[in-house]
């Protein structure tokens, strides 16, 4: 099964009737797509009551893709709020209660930074991050190219098969260390997970000051002919695994609700376990 959803609810206009309150986006955005990615875990281990309320807002059969904590993944600068690494699991571990206690959650996101590069240190974190987060479904996406360089690309694999990560593959910008290759391989039998972040060349390294950074990185809207192709890329990863998750990240422009949509007709799916959908005074 192919499942197409979106990263965050909050910013898809394009989706929700007029009026829509931020309260309600959530609800909305369950009546168009069975999946998303909870980008909030990332900046902070959310409080139970968020989890518990996100949960009931969806359908029995919606999933959520909770990505890991920035002190999880080395992108925080400075001290951890916590005093150990083992206090940080731990406390996000029991935040996912709500997704686990009503089989919502399809994976944890660990997001490693384009500094996280293949080293033998490296390889051996990642090794202690799967222990501590036990039975729980992990997705693994880098975001330096020494992962998959020819030196190490079947090494990769072979280690994340072997330790039980979900591969994370990823549609991105080719420029330089910092950016990987889309490497249509699925490491666990089960699930893969597919991120569409853009194309957008010129806006995938920060500039110098560049203050609007994050708002351009992720500008770009996917053309016909490049669906197209990941439409034969998905269904290479379907014979791999049972599950492909796909996930549009190419937010910035208001783009990817519209992607997300144009992928679906294109694979000619229809959800039938949506939430209802909200109708405007005239329909």
């Amino acid at each position: 099964m192919i499942y197409i959803g979106l990263t965050g609810w909050g910013d898809h206009d394009s989706i929700y009737p007029p009026k829509t309150g931020n309260q309600q986006k959530l609800q909305a955005y369950s009546s168009h797509f069975p999946i998303v990615e909870v980008d909030a875990s990332f900046y902070a281990v959310q409080p139970q009551r968020n989890n518990e309320k996100w949960v009931k807002e969806t359908p029995a059969t919606f999933q959520f893709i909770i990505k890991a904590f920035q002190g999880m993944t080395g992108h925080q600068r400075g001290e951890i709020p916590f005093e150990t690494k083992e206090e940080m699991f731990d406390a996000f571990k029991v935040s996912l209660t709500p997704y686990l206690h009503t089989n919502k959650l399809a994976m944890v996101l660990f997001q490693f930074p384009p500094w996280f590069d293949c080293k033998k240190e490296n390889v051996a974190y990642l090794r202690w991050c799967k222990q501590q987060m036990g039975s729980i479904p992990c997705a693994l996406e880098f975001r330096h190219r020494s992962w998959f360089s020819p030196q190490f690309y079947e090494q990769t694999l072979s280690f994340m098969k072997a330790e039980g990560w979900i591969h994370s593959v990823c549609d991105e910008p080719q420029i330089g260390e910092g950016s990987v290759p889309t490497v249509l391989k699925a490491t666990d039998k089960n699930k893969t997970l597919v991120r569409f972040h853009g194309r957008n060349k010129q806006g995938w390294i920060k500039p110098d000051g560049g203050q609007n950074w994050r708002e351009v990185r992720y500008l770009y809207r996917y053309n016909k002919q490049e669906l197209e192709d990941w439409k034969k890329n998905l269904a290479i990863l379907q014979q791999q695994c049972r599950d492909v998750y796909v996930l549009f990240n190419n937010n910035s422009g208001g783009d990817a609700a519209d992607n997300g949509k144009e992928m679906l007709s294109m694979l000619g799916i229809e959800y039938t376990d949506l939430s209802p959908r909200q109708l405007d005074l005239f329909n």
